[in-house]
């Protein structure tokens, strides 16, 4: 796939400057993303705790997790940017800095207006950490290695989407919640030495596109963003009079976003790139599947004990399979999109994560756990290929001096679809499983209903993919 033509620079490709094992590169690179990942999930398990602790209601703690990632998604793109502009690995280090002075604030906060505080500052962290690590590949690793790379990386992400609750749950029953955030200080500080010892410092290249951040750019894609998610998270599940005003408020931010990077010098976002049909449908199949995967994180925990009946332990058990099989699938399908391609390996993840949602609409209430265990299992390895082609793809096929930037897009769609299938999926199941008798809810009808529309946007999502290799 190609997306940008490739620019001469007056330096040496980074790439060829690595010499030797790239093993250490890759530490360096995963480290700070599997911080990123569990500083997402770590915090979830914790809720109930704060809950206690602060005398809060589960709307005030539940901040806690959203604070995270609204600012993460909301800097997500401009870290990306502005690593273009001053140096990748000199902010990536900056990030992680950031991360584990956070997570040390965390840890001492005396009230919840603090937590939550630190927790922004700890997303801030993070969304340098995840924009910069996608790019960072395709400056110092060859490109016939960069699909293993990223193979590797989805793998340590899936790790520590799947630490945070298992460790979570552990530190705090031994030793109490502000463990949770004492322990990603050390951790911070490993992936802080591995970075500066590891990657490579590499020279900004030099370009005829002016070196300069826009800063009012940035301020408008924040608010546009902060309005589209609060938009989609607050309400109870209600989508209510405020939550249509926020979500117009996004549509009007977003227009007058576009117009003002249109006609400035150097813009957040080079238009003319997210014009690209490849790019275009790389970011469309991210948001989508990013939308089923937050499907089954939300509806899971209720479908296993609503319909199935499973305690606590049995349900924490079940929904580690997923996590646990994109542990083993990550570096195979990096493998595979380096030996096969990317455009080929990207249709076969969707196809795959498609036979696994329908699968998961309409096995489980028949075989039950056995069923639902087992599409978990198809949609697993589906999205680790996926992923691995489609970053792969975007990354190697866009100019080095905007990596950053688009490396930020990539995540900011994950993001987005995490936002969005929590609060369209949540709603749709909530929705078809109140059809049941009384007070009680036919959640067998809910899972149905859920991953039928699941398996029509993946649908959408191999149509757009197919498509768009047609036109390359």
């Amino acid at each position: 796939m190609k997306l940008a033509s490739a620019q001469k620079s007056d330096f040496p490709t980074p790439a060829t400057q690595v010499q030797g094992s790239t093993l250490p590169i890759l530490a360096g690179l995963s480290l700070p993303l599997l911080l990123a990942s569990l500083g997402t999930s770590i915090a979830n398990v914790a809720l109930p705790t704060l809950a206690v602790t602060f005398q809060a209601t589960f709307q005030q703690v539940q901040w806690v997790v959203l604070a995270y990632l609204l600012v993460n998604t909301c800097l997500v793109v401009s870290m990306g940017r502005l690593g273009d502009t001053i140096g990748r690995r000199r902010l990536l280090l900056v990030g992680l800095a950031v991360f584990t002075t956070a997570s040390a604030l965390c840890a001492v906060a005396p009230n919840l207006k603090w937590l939550i505080a630190a927790r922004a500052m700890q997303g801030s962290g993070a969304a340098v950490m995840m924009a910069l690590t996608l790019a960072l590949v395709g400056e110092f690793l060859p490109k016939e290695r960069t699909g293993s790379a990223m193979g590797l990386l989805g793998t340590m992400s899936a790790v520590g989407t799947a630490l945070g609750p298992s460790l979570g749950g552990v530190f705090i029953a031994q030793f109490g919640w502000t463990s949770i955030f004492i322990i990603m200080v050390p951790m911070g500080i490993l992936a802080l030495v591995a970075t500066q010892l590891f990657l490579p410092t590499v020279p900004l290249e030099r370009s005829t596109k002016p070196k300069t951040f826009d800063y009012l750019g940035t301020m408008l894609m924040s608010a546009t963003l902060a309005a589209y998610a609060l938009a989609m998270t607050l309400g109870k599940g209600q989508f209510g009079l405020l939550n249509l005003s926020l979500l117009g408020a996004s549509v009007a931010g977003a227009a007058i976003f576009v117009i003002y990077e249109s006609n400035i010098d150097a813009p957040l976002i080079q238009l003319s790139a997210v014009r690209n049909g490849a790019l275009r449908a790389s970011l469309i199949a991210n948001l989508i599947v990013a939308t089923v995967v937050s499907a089954t994180l939300v509806v899971g925990p209720f479908y296993l004990s609503q319909e199935l009946h499973l305690d606590a332990i049995g349900i924490g058990l079940v929904m580690s399979v997923g996590p646990i099989v994109s542990i083993f699938s990550g570096v195979l399908a990096g493998r595979l999109v380096d030996r096969i391609g990317t455009a080929a390996m990207a249709l076969v993840g969707l196809a795959v994560m498609t036979a696994g949602t329908l699968a998961l609409a309409l096995l489980p209430p028949i075989f039950e756990v056995p069923a639902y265990i087992a599409a978990i299992t198809i949609i697993a390895p589906g999205y680790q290929l996926f992923q691995a082609a489609n970053n792969t793809a975007v990354m190697l096929g866009v100019d080095s001096e905007d990596r950053g930037a688009i490396s930020g897009l990539l995540s900011l769609s994950r993001n987005l679809g995490l936002i969005t299938g929590a609060s369209l999926m949540g709603a749709v199941y909530t929705f078809a499983s109140s059809t049941g008798n009384g007070n009680v809810p036919d959640s067998a009808a809910g899972l149905r209903e859920t991953f039928l529309l699941a398996t029509m946007l993946m649908l959408v999502a191999l149509l757009v993919a197919a498509l768009a290799r047609r036109k390359a």
